[in-house]
């Protein structure tokens, strides 16, 4: 008999497909198995599109079903949101038994189906591979249980611990410290993300469209803080490739794919506060060093990349410095990628 862990693992696999895809919903897996035999499986694809439960369940025999166990790495859900509950359509298909890694800590649910199950005769078993499953859903848990989103750092420095060479007034434009290999590595972790931000320096001197251009992904929703709104409309960031949000001290106003955000302060903890009104459960952050050092001095930052290319700029901008070890550290191609987790 294949047990139950064997087949969270499943869910967890095919709950990882949807990621930067569905959120601010979380990554949910599901499979249907009847007498040892995996009779049905499903993810959630897409934000707005139908739960990993309905694509699990579709098309199956309610005679069967009745006989079957559901495995979901989620609580499935009590409460009518963008689809009906899924709760109600595992009550409806009267499904033998139910097991679950971890209850949704989303206000809305947070252990509604699982009372709703149980109330339905309905045997629920909870708590396989609870871990694994709040891993891989850690923006979304964190964005619940902290009330703000999960912060990933990123910048790149050089040997010597430069993020930029010296510059003079009129040099513009990105210096190029990592691999082209680590470039499009970036631009993945960006796909991965609802959100990217940068602050007004890092757009005057390098014009990045902050977009995914090297990968196939959707491309995430661009942050800028400009706190009294100086940049002219002629950057990248101002187009219409991504929905952007402006967060600034003078105004609110929508335009277009423009958000304008008022804030009473620009610092990190109002930043994040902003981002979670929202509904933005993750960022990774690529301003330059005052944004940065921001967050670090707020101790607001859940992880940071650090990659270190193969050159020496001698002098410069001087990278972020973290007083800790490295959790992990890994050659990519010709840079040094570190890791840093801060739990």
């Amino acid at each position: 008999m294949i047990s139950d862990e064997v087949y969270m693992k499943r869910c967890l696999d095919l709950a990882s497909r949807g990621k930067g895809l569905v959120a601010p919903n979380p990554m949910v897996g599901a499979l249907v198995v009847c007498e040892d035999q995996i009779i049905g499986e499903g993810y959630h694809q897409q934000f707005g599109g139908p739960h990993a439960e309905v694509h699990a369940l579709q098309g199956l025999d309610d005679d069967v079903l009745k006989r079957s166990t559901l495995y979901v790495n989620l609580e499935p859900c009590a409460h009518h949101g963008k689809t009906p509950p899924c709760a109600d359509l595992i009550v409806q298909k009267q499904l033998k038994r139910v097991v679950i890694a971890c209850q949704d800590s989303y206000s809305e649910v947070a252990g509604k189906g699982i009372e709703k199950l149980i109330r339905h005769g309905i045997k629920v078993h909870g708590g396989v591979l609870e871990q694994e499953s709040r891993e891989l859903n850690k923006r979304f848990f964190h964005f619940h249980e902290q009330k703000r989103p999960y912060v990933i750092l990123k910048w790149a420095q050089s040997l010597d611990g430069f993020m930029d060479a010296e510059r003079n007034d009129t040099e513009k434009g990105p210096i190029w410290i990592s691999s082209p290999e680590s470039q499009v590595l970036s631009h993945h972790w960006r796909s991965e993300e609802q959100a990217i931000l940068i602050g007004r320096n890092t757009l005057e001197t390098d014009d990045p469209s902050l977009t995914v251009r090297r990968v196939h992904g959707k491309n995430p929703i661009r942050v800028l803080l400009d706190s009294k709104l100086s940049v002219a409309g002629h950057y990248q960031l101002f187009n219409d490739e991504a929905p952007t949000l402006i967060l600034n001290q003078l105004k609110d106003e929508i335009s277009g794919n423009m958000k304008y955000m008022k804030l009473p302060a620009m610092s990190a903890e109002k930043v994040l506060e902003a981002l979670y009104q929202e509904n933005i459960q993750s960022v990774i952050i690529e301003g330059g060093q005052q944004v940065l050092n921001s967050f670090i001095s707020e101790n607001l930052w859940n992880e940071a990349r650090v990659i270190t290319g193969p050159v020496k700029l001698k002098q410069g901008l001087p990278a972020p410095v973290l007083q800790r070890i490295p959790d992990h550290s890994e050659k990519h191609f010709n840079d040094r990628i570190h890791r840093f987790f801060n739990t």
